[in-house]
């Protein structure tokens, strides 16, 4: 059977290439594209091949005053906050079309900044996102309060109100620059609210192409205005200004605390969706035709770059050798190459950086006593000389308190450890036996069995014979214990970034 055609068109590479290292990227402040205040530029390159290929603007905190400020003065002009909620969701709608229109310029830049395969940045990315604004177009007009009756002596009318919470500071990761940083904005402007959007200095190009469209679509100067910049200039300053009402974070849990303890002195509002740990419980009597490719990709997708991977796994020891022999298999039969390759199927780590952290935790895995079934080591890959690919990677002989187990490693590195019996309870403690709680996968065809188990995890998220995919905008995303505070997507996730007002009228 021959291979889908490429929905991507590639013929727009060489001219892309040739724009991103023409000209610094901007930033995009209160309706124009402008340098940094310092003038400042920082390299940007691509993790296949290592080499720079373009420069984008480095924001600092007068950067970010004038973005904030911007903001605010939409903000409070009602320019957006008051717009009738169906015009509001018509430019939202507009926006999604032109990413849709955009979507293979996207995802080509998404790629060479990101290193995922080029079918993931399209579909996934470009294509995912302008789904993802569409559903949220949609709470533009639904969004309500309620009507009370209160006990007091007399004749009252008494109700609620949401309001936008102000501006917004939406700070977003590397793992999937474009998609996650139009799901923070989608939310917060269907709420009424401004942003102010922070890209990783990693991947800060596609959020520069964002820009552009926002810019196209007819949005009011000042509603969104785009950052790129370093995480301890620019992401230090939007945390710290005074303006932000409310930050939205996407990242590592080290970070998120770094950013609880500087909102603590002025009380703004935090959204933070953090790390996770994630388990994947595979029964005796799942089917394992379904399983196995479910918690090999669980994990090796995106190059386990992705917060709700499935990075330990339980199996019932009756089927332990089967599934492991399955999951090897998959992990070397994997293509693992440049992500502009149609055949890859896996791209490189972000980073050296990133690839230092990974091959670090492998290291510390082995030194304790961990044993490696496949993978494990650096590849070197037909047209991808210096860039930083690993090979995915099946540990043996894991176990609760070694740091590979209890600390999120980001990479295509999956510790497996097995059960004997179908005692929920014990199999419940070993799964949340972690700091975290973001998702968790269970494989059983015994629904009795695995809904009891899903009461008894706690995860933000429970798949049960669905594997690890991406989310759906409609289904609140967001974790327990150190994987977060509050949730993104859904209707929780819009009236995140509303404020509750109670009005009381004594008739």
């Amino acid at each position: 059977m021959s291979p889908p055609p490429m929905p991507v068109d590639t013929s727009l590479l060489p001219a892309l290439r040739a724009d991103l290292l023409a000209k610094p990227r901007q930033l995009f402040i209160g309706g124009e594209f402008v340098s940094a205040v310092s003038g400042e530029t920082f390299e940007v390159t691509d993790p296949a091949t290592g080499a720079v290929i373009g420069h984008a603007a480095s924001a600092d905190a007068a950067d970010i005053d004038l973005a904030v400020k911007a903001a605010s003065r939409c903000f409070e002009s009602g320019k957006w906050s008051n717009m009738a909620p169906a015009q509001r969701a018509r430019i939202m709608l507009r926006l999604a079309d032109l990413i849709e229109a955009n979507a293979s310029r996207i995802a080509l830049t998404e790629t060479l900044d990101n290193g995922m395969p080029l079918m993931m940045a399209f579909f996934g990315g470009g294509m995912g996102a302008a789904e993802a604004l569409r559903y949220f177009a949609g709470w533009c007009t639904k969004l309500n309060g309620e009507t009370f009756t209160p006990s007091n002596p007399g004749e009252w009318h008494a109700y609620t109100v949401r309001e936008p919470v102000g501006v917004v500071g939406a700070i977003v990761p590397w793992n999937f620059p474009f998609v996650m940083a139009v799901a923070k904005l989608g939310a917060s402007l269907a709420a009424g609210c401004t942003v102010v959007l922070k890209p990783a200095e990693q991947t800060p190009l596609s959020a520069v192409i964002l820009a552009e469209l926002v810019a196209e679509a007819g949005f009011p100067e000042g509603t969104i205005n785009i950052c790129t910049g370093f995480g301890k200039t620019a992401g230090a300053a939007l945390v710290a200004h005074p303006l932000v009402d409310k930050i939205s974070f996407t990242g590592s849990t080290v970070t998120g605390k770094s950013i609880v303890h500087a909102c603590a002195d002025s009380l703004k509002r935090v959204t933070l969706e953090l790390g996770g740990k994630s388990p994947v419980i595979i029964f005796a009597d799942a089917d394992l035709a379904k399983a196995i490719p479910g918690a090999a990709m669980g994990i090796f997708g995106n190059a386990g770059q992705v917060c709700a991977a499935g990075s330990r796994l339980f199996v019932h020891e009756s089927v332990r050798d089967e599934v492991l022999e399955g999951i090897s298999n998959m992990a070397r039969g994997l293509v693992v190459g440049n992500g502009m390759d149609p055949r890859t199927q896996m791209g490189p780590l972000v980073s050296d950086v990133q690839f230092a952290r990974v091959t670090g935790y492998l290291e510390s895995a082995l030194a304790e006593g961990a044993q490696v079934l496949v993978g494990g080591g650096k590849l070197d890959v037909e047209g991808g000389e210096g860039g930083n690919f690993l090979a995915p990677t099946v540990l043996t002989e894991t176990r609760a308190g070694m740091k590979a187990v209890e600390e999120e490693i980001f990479g295509p590195v999956l510790c497996t450890m097995t059960f004997g019996d179908d005692d929920l309870e014990a199999v419940a403690a070993a799964a949340n036996d972690t700091q975290y709680g973001l998702s968790s996968a269970i494989w059983t065809n015994n629904m009795s069995n695995g809904l009891k188990l899903a009461k008894r995890l706690k995860a933000g998220m429970v798949r049960i014979n669905g594997g690890m995919g991406g989310p759906d905008p409609a289904m609140p995303l967001g974790g327990f214990k150190q994987s977060g505070w509050g949730r993104e997507n859904g209707r929780q996730g819009v009236e995140a970034f509303t404020e509750i007002k109670s009005v009381t009228i004594n008739l």
